[in-house]
């Protein structure tokens, strides 16, 4: 079978696609033929050794994908080869056929194709997490969304206007913006993509003050860090909360006085740890999702496709933020 493997630390152009044995499922193991298998952030990472994990090389990236199941081993009486199913498995899922603990997966519901199933779990599971757990999201809310125009960011919109919230989209072009839009944000703020000063970050903060209204952001959902995080944090409600989701134009440095000032929460949002820790609460969380799913109010947008030798390609693509919706690589 192939691999799409990490041999060396560095970016996508370091990957090797390989030919390596077929895996055996384990004792509570299923044996997933991969069919589709989503780009997240952590993938630019965990090859760059910058991740909370780091595998034994060589690894293959890749941990959301669904595919059929075509072995299970040992003690698994739940699924059964030619089930349909989605998983979640924080590596290794850019491969042709990759073994997963049966207590990660789950069906895909019926209808869903499996781009669309492997672009659910880990983009919307973070958000639901992050605006129901660490946000407390309320209906009424406003939710300030940064880099609303990615997978997890369009999950942000979604899911926030599912629980009665008015969107805020901060996007960095007005191609994304209509993309967030469409996605059923009520606003749009454009911010720059270049270096900002003083004077830019003042004026972008008042974007967001603008268009957040009078009260401010109850929740900021930030997926971008950097230079806009910041601006964002000066648009906050008091007692608001700022979620710390990722950080692909780095890791701010935030003056705490304004926590001070506006009594507000800033929260980290590590979905993988709450999986592990909360498995229960996890379970209902994804089942929340399909019941979402099914009634029309989210609906994962996938913008491109690549085979599992361009696998790199999907990678650089989202590392460089060039990327709208979900990058999913396919497997035939």
């Amino acid at each position: 079978m192939k691999a799409m493997l990490s041999h060396q630390t560095g970016g996508p152009e370091t990957l090797t696609l390989d030919e390596i044995e077929t895996p055996t499922p384990g004792k509570g193991e299923v044996l997933v033929a991969v069919k589709a298998c989503a780009i997240n952030y952590p993938d630019t990472l965990i090859i760059r050794d910058l991740y909370q994990f780091k595998p034994e090389r060589p690894f293959a990236p890749g941990g959301e994908l669904a595919g059929v199941v075509e072995a299970v081993g040992e003690g698994v009486d739940n699924y059964r080869p030619g089930d349909r199913v989605m998983a979640g498995i924080g590596n290794g899922g850019l491969a042709e056929k990759v073994v997963v603990p049966a207590g990660r997966m789950f069906p895909i519901p019926d209808g869903v194709p499996f781009e669309k199933a492997a672009s659910l779990l880990m983009t919307y599971g973070t958000t639901i997490h992050g605006l129901k757990d660490r946000g407390h999201i309320k209906e009424g809310d406003v939710v300030l969304v940064l880099g609303a125009a990615g997978g997890v960011g369009l999950s942000a919109v979604e899911l926030a206007k599912a629980f009665g919230a008015r969107v805020v989209a901060a996007v960095s072009s007005e191609a994304k913006g209509e993309v967030a839009r469409k996605a059923g944000a009520d606003e749009v703020v454009i911010y720059p993509r270049g270096e900002m000063d003083k004077a830019a970050s003042k004026e972008l903060a008042n974007a967001f003050k603008t268009a957040c209204g009078p009260t401010g952001a109850n929740i900021v959902y930030d997926i971008v860090g950097g230079q806009y995080s910041e601006p964002a944090l000066r648009s906050i409600a008091w007692e608001g909360r700022f979620l710390v989701v990722g950080f692909p134009a780095g890791i701010a440095k935030m003056p705490l006085n304004l926590t001070l000032l506006k009594s507000c929460d800033i929260c980290g949002v590590f979905w993988g740890a709450f999986t592990a820790r909360e498995p229960a609460k996890f379970v209902a969380q994804v089942n929340e999702l399909f019941e979402l799913m099914k009634t029309g109010k989210i609906d994962p947008l996938v913008s491109e496709t690549f085979p599992l030798e361009r696998a790199g390609d999907a990678i650089a693509k989202l590392e460089n933020r060039e990327a709208v919706g979900k990058l999913v690589v396919t497997i035939d």
